[in-house]
């Protein structure tokens, strides 16, 4: 049975969508105004593995992301760009669009823009005013938090607090309460404006949200996610929106929030300076690199990032790259007339069972991972051993396969291998042949050659193998 940390209880559930094995997944988008960075990342990476891993279980999963292509710091950077906040969101989402497709996030069935749905946020700010939850001051109409007596029951708290989303806090000194939020914005000259029956103008952040999630799921749907930082106040406002005006609840069943992904124990945040973004990462690293960093870790644990640990984690890709070539070598192979016995069909078996055990516990991929690491280790001394067949090597290709329909960073399109310098060729012929007069001092000599310009030989069962270090 499939666990979820539901961060509403503050406790493991056991997974029961609201309709059969339909579900309903959203997740908190970007506010496109500039490129974005592996913090961002991080998020997206998890909630795309949290979706495959689902439709992997025959879940029929639509998993809706919006993108706030309206916001303060869009119109802010676009003045500074003497260019229009339109044109500005357009750039930076087809950045972030891109970005996505390089980390292979593809799993996201829609990508809803606020603009496309002002109808919508009008709507519902008309429905929250009626019920006397909104309030109209100088600048726009807010949200009474002291109207909804269930607000602060997702973060327990009603106070900001130093790892909230601080950026777009309204603060109105016309405000009822410090924690009231702003659902529509009257316009300022020069800004993006709609009409509305209570003046012309653009959405708060929060309002957004909501107002998509309801077009496509109705009032209550499955999961939302998003970063941790925004359980308050961005999704406290979302409950306290929903279930005021459907009068429904739970808006959601289960909430689950990634961790942050922190450099030197501090949050990378654009607002601190401490940000690289996707773009920058990928000049210098592979894309798999970045998925494989983050599912290394639980997605509700903090990640410190380090080029060290980066470092790390390419060795660790390059160790499965390895066990693959020897594995897609032997499975490619004729089965031998004299046929071996099979030797990794219970390996297969346990690394299913780990692998499914691990993700039904709240999506666990440091275990899971764990899991992958024995096979590959074990896989590779049977090889050694030559102790596989070519049946066994498709078995364990196959359990690969399918753990990366989640992971998606093992196989990653077809690896091409180094071209080896014809001078380097040379060196391992002449250490073949002191080998075949048994010259193991001279061949001892060339490997040591070998390795100092930077290649490796590995004596094979179908001879030597050369490795660029």
């Amino acid at each position: 049975m499939l666990k979820l940390y539901n961060t509403l209880s503050r406790k493991k559930e056991n997974f029961r969508p609201r309709k059969g094995k339909k579900v309903n997944l959203f997740v908190c988008g970007i506010t496109p105004y500039d490129l974005a960075h592996i913090g961002h990342a991080r998020t997206y990476v998890v909630f795309d593995m949290i979706a495959k891993y689902l439709r992997e279980k025959d879940f029929d999963v639509f998993y809706l992301q919006n993108i706030t292509d309206i916001d303060d710091k869009i119109i802010q950077r676009a003045k500074t760009k003497k260019i229009k906040p339109k044109k500005l969101a357009s750039y930076f989402e087809k950045k972030y669009l891109k970005d996505m497709k390089g980390l292979k996030i593809d799993s996201v069935t829609k990508y809803a823009r606020a603009t496309d749905h002002i109808k919508e946020i009008i709507n519902q700010v008309k429905k929250l005013s009626k019920k006397g939850f909104a309030y109209q001051i100088k600048d726009g109409i807010y949200y009474d938090i002291s109207k909804f007596k269930d607000y602060g029951k997702l973060s327990r708290r009603t106070v900001l607090q130093a790892e909230d989303a601080v950026s777009r806090i309204d603060e109105s000194k016309k405000k009822k309460n410090k924690g009231d939020f702003c659902l529509w914005k009257f316009s300022k000259k020069g800004e993006p404006k709609w009409p509305s029956s209570f003046g012309w103008g653009r959405p708060g952040w929060h309002i957004e949200d909501t107002a998509i999630t309801e077009k496509y799921f109705g009032p209550k749907y499955d999961i939302h996610g998003g970063g941790r930082d925004l359980i308050f106040p961005h999704h406290e406002a979302e409950i306290a929106q929903m279930e005021a005006v459907s009068n429904k609840k739970p808006m959601v069943r289960y909430w689950l929030h990634s961790g942050f992904l922190a450099v030197k124990k501090q949050k990378m945040a654009k607002s601190l300076g401490n940000f690289i973004t996707i773009k920058d990462f990928l000049k210098n690293h592979s894309p798999r690199i970045l998925r494989f960093f983050i599912l290394k870790n639980h997605y509700r644990s903090p990640i410190d990032y380090s080029e060290k640990v980066i470092l790390q984690t390419k060795r660790e890709i390059e160790r499965i790259d390895g066990f693959l070539d020897k594995l897609q070598e032997t499975g490619s192979r004729k089965q031998e007339i004299n046929k071996k016995k099979r030797s990794a069909q219970s390996l297969v078996l346990r690394t299913q069972k780990e692998f499914e055990k691990a993700m039904d516990n709240d999506f666990n991929t440091p275990v899971a991972l764990a899991a992958l690491f024995h096979l590959i280790g074990r896989g590779s001394y049977l090889l050694d051993k030559d102790r596989l067949t070519p049946a066994d090597a498709r078995d364990i290709l196959r359990i690969l396969r399918k753990i990366d329909k989640v992971f998606n960073f093992i196989f990653w399109g077809k690896r091409v291998a180094p071209k080896i310098p014809d001078f380097i060729k040379k060196m391992v012929r002449e250490r073949e042949d002191a080998r075949r007069r048994k010259d193991f001092k001279k061949a001892d000599e060339m490997r040591r050659k070998i390795k100092q310009r930077g290649y490796w030989v590995e004596d094979t069962k179908g001879g030597p193998k050369i490795k660029k270090l």
